[in-house]
């Protein structure tokens, strides 16, 4: 059944965003994504009529949202072969290869991690909704590397919480073009959507939409025409690494929507570490995966 939430803004909260304001007061039972459905779905009230989600709010106002009952799953279980790295009744830890989808969406229903996931075992959290269960974040279809699933609901939430409060611990490594002069640097330049096409990210300056993103890297090895590099995130932007690389002028090698394809089928990224607290025994954990063949070869040769 539809389940009912309402919530006065108290004086603090005066001139916030209306998306913000609510993604704040229920970050521990919805995500944001799922908020914005709601919005989309004219399922957020302001003071009885529908606002827009950038809209602000003042004292006093009140703010109505409904819930649908929870769709019928219909993502179907798949025998599809999983790296996993680390399992207990909390938690997985999975090293997904480049060309796996992370889960279901417009275009991919089938053949995506969740799919394996679903055929591996039946308690997945179900926070993330119907098409990303267990879900806690993602890595683009052509990035390998290690990913993070919750089996319960309370893992989830500690583990996003994790990942909110930037105590995660995610190493990434790179190929990208031309010789990376600066031996560290750090990208901290806002990301939104392009205006061009709503299907890329973009560096976006003065626009309400764009959201703080820091990258930080440090370059491993030189090879002249190409440079190695260790990425490490200080917030988590729908695809930042690409982004920020591209914009400083060494595009990721083989990433074609942010740079040119060249001779690698997928972008040269992998989600080399990962690092967390585990939700349950409070131990800090770490594990580690080699890049793919084809990004190991490339490094080993030294030359494209």
């Amino acid at each position: 059944m539809e389940k009912f939430f309402k919530v006065r803004v108290s004086a603090d909260k005066q001139g916030q965003r209306l998306d913000k304001f609510l993604a704040n007061h229920f970050e521990k039972d919805f995500s944001r994504a799922f908020l914005q459905k709601l919005f989309k779905k004219g399922k957020v009230l302001l003071n009885g009529e529908i606002p827009k989600h950038h809209q602000k709010v003042n004292v006093g106002e009140t703010v109505e949202i409904t819930v649908p009952e929870p769709e019928e799953s219909v993502i179907r279980p798949e025998k599809i072969r999983l790296n996993i790295v680390y399992e207990d009744e909390h938690l997985l830890v999975v090293n997904k290869p480049q060309g796996m989808v992370t889960h279901p969406a417009p275009g991919n229903y089938t053949g995506t991690l969740v799919n394996a996931l679903l055929a591996h075992c039946d308690d997945l959290s179900g926070i993330g909704g119907v098409s990303k269960p267990g879900i806690v974040h993602r890595l683009d279809k052509g990035t390998s590397g290690l990913l993070l699933v919750a089996k319960t609901d309370d893992a989830h939430k500690k583990l996003a919480k994790q990942f909110k409060d930037k105590t995660t611990k995610r190493v990434y490594l790179a190929l990208v073009e031309g010789n990376v002069e600066l031996d560290n640097g750090i990208v901290e330049l806002p990301i939104g959507r392009s205006a061009r096409d709503r299907k890329k990210m973009a560096v976006k300056f003065d626009d309400e939409s764009s959201r703080e993103a820091i990258t930080r890297y440090k370059v491993i090895k030189r090879f002249g025409s190409f440079t190695l590099l260790e990425c490490r995130l200080g917030t988590g932007r729908t695809h930042q690494i690409r982004v920020h690389l591209s914009y400083i002028g060494h595009p990721i090698l083989g990433d074609e929507k942010y740079g040119t394809k060249g001779k690698f089928k997928m972008p040269m990224l992998h989600a080399a570490t990962i690092g967390f607290t585990h939700p349950a025994t409070k131990k800090f954990m770490e594990f580690s995966s080699k890049p793919p063949k084809e990004m190991s070869d490339a490094i080993k040769r030294g030359k494209l």
